[in-house]
């Protein structure tokens, strides 16, 4: 639900001058200043391995359970200026991606 709206979101937190944080790159390109959360593409990567060895034989019971290990950090500049924040360059350089 949250997902659909989150441009309207991300406007309505920019009007009040609040910064905003979201779990996916989506958010980020929508207004929010940053995004931080689970790789959905590794997430998607793991599924497609988990989904090869389950066609191949292996009984779902019998594999790992695994937990996520990259995460992307995405940054909107344009929003940080709207809201007159500076972000430090070591985040910056953290991060996965940069939006102009």
């Amino acid at each position: 639900m949250f997902f659909v709206e989150r441009t309207q979101i991300a406007e309505l937190a920019a009007r009040n001058r609040l910064p905003s944080i979201a779990p996916q790159r989506e958010w980020a390109a929508a207004g929010y200043l940053m995004a931080y959360g689970v790789s959905v593409f590794d997430a998607y990567r793991r599924t497609a391995a988990y989904v090869d060895k389950i066609l191949r034989g292996t009984k779902p019971a019998e594999l790992p359970f695994e937990q996520a290990t990259k995460f992307d950090l995405v940054v909107n500049l344009k929003t940080a200026k709207a809201l007159q924040l500076t972000i430090p360059q070591s985040v910056l350089l953290r991060a996965d991606e940069v939006l102009q």
